[in-house]
């Protein structure tokens, strides 16, 4: 006769209408789930015969001194993130296991599926969970790419302001004052490098040549954006077509690059073009992107430090790493400048 498989905390989780993290928190005795929800997890776990493995607490008894790190595989740079990771959890003596997020796998999913590994702490690169569920986790919690405020978590992110003030102090001292920002839409960095955008064009008094398109991460909402922007400008009575764009990041640059190319317009004799993250594909030979480098070591070695710091006992640090500008050759003076 074979015997029925163990129930697991997964099972407990789906039956319970929970998530297995919510569960994980029950079963351990943690803080963070209200008294009817331990009461129903508990009563779940109970009618299905869920047991702890013992085994598994035994071996989590002793430090593993491992960080599980979560990433999205739409996003190239998250890949370079992760390498970054491997290599300042090495020199910290601590080991790395992935877990990836993506159009079929959430992030919630990505995260449960570290929990049973022994992992010691997470790190979630841009993570759309909010602050109060990032609260809820039962390990420490360090955010790269997003800024948090308060205990819930610690963070580790580029200065996005001083980014963007990069970007604009470069192409004002090339002599540019008709600058477009291509936003990112509702992506995570965007609304704080189009606050910026916004604040140095009124600070240098050169609000009348503002303008912002909304674009995204990808390089169909870079190509997207552009076309708007072109079709804005060839209106009649229009504004003028700006003479450089500062765009979200690296692949929606592409994006704006391509349409550009397409248009005739020859950058950067027509329009110059400044990226962000300074990508690997930032820095292909034939696309030789301008872009503001957000400092990717400085970023994983920060991380693995504010989670060795929480581990250590320590509250919830919140670091932002300046960032940097690489110049490449899609910038230059405005036409017809002397």
């Amino acid at each position: 006769m074979t015997a029925s498989p163990r129930p697991t905390m997964a099972d407990v989780a789906a039956a319970a209408g929970v998530s297995r993290a919510l569960v994980s928190i029950v079963i351990r005795g943690a803080a963070g789930a209200s008294l009817a929800t331990r009461e129903r997890v508990l009563n779940t776990a109970r009618e299905l015969g869920y047991r702890p493995d013992t085994r598994a607490r035994l071996l989590r008894s002793t430090r593993s001194r491992l960080l599980g790190v979560v990433f999205n595989v739409t996003e190239p740079y998250h890949a370079e993130l992760v390498e970054l990771l491997y290599e300042a959890g090495e020199a910290a003596g601590y080991g790395v296991t992935l877990s990836a997020a993506g159009p079929r796998r959430s992030e919630q999913r990505a995260v449960e599926s570290l929990l049973d590994l022994g992992t010691e702490a997470l790190v979630l690169i841009a993570p759309s969970t909010p602050a109060e569920g990032l609260a809820q986790l039962p390990l420490p919690v360090i955010s790269m790419l997003r800024p948090v405020r308060g205990d819930a978590a610690g963070s580790v992110s580029s200065d996005e302001d001083a980014g963007i003030r990069l970007a604009m102090d470069h192409l004002r001292g090339l002599g540019h004052s008709r600058i477009s920002h291509i936003d990112g839409g509702t992506a995570i960095g965007s609304a704080a490098r189009r606050r910026s955008y916004l604040g140095y064009m009124a600070d240098a008094g050169l609000t009348g040549h503002a303008s912002v398109f909304t674009g995204g991460p990808s390089e169909a909402d870079g190509s997207r954006a552009a076309r708007e922007l072109l079709d804005a400008a060839g209106r009649p009575g229009g504004a003028a077509r700006p003479s450089a764009v500062v765009v979200f990041n690296d692949r929606c640059a592409l994006g704006v690059l391509d349409v550009f190319g397409k248009a005739g317009l020859s950058v950067p004799r027509d329009i110059s073009v400044v990226g962000y993250d300074n990508s690997r594909l930032a820095r292909l030979e034939h696309i030789n992107l301008t872009s503001i480098g957000q400092n990717g070591p400085e970023l994983a070695a920060a991380a693995v430090r504010a989670a060795a710091a929480r581990l250590c006992g320590g509250t919830a640090e919140h670091v932002l790493v300046p960032p940097f500008l690489e110049i490449g050759g899609t910038t230059a003076a405005p036409a017809g400048s002397s």
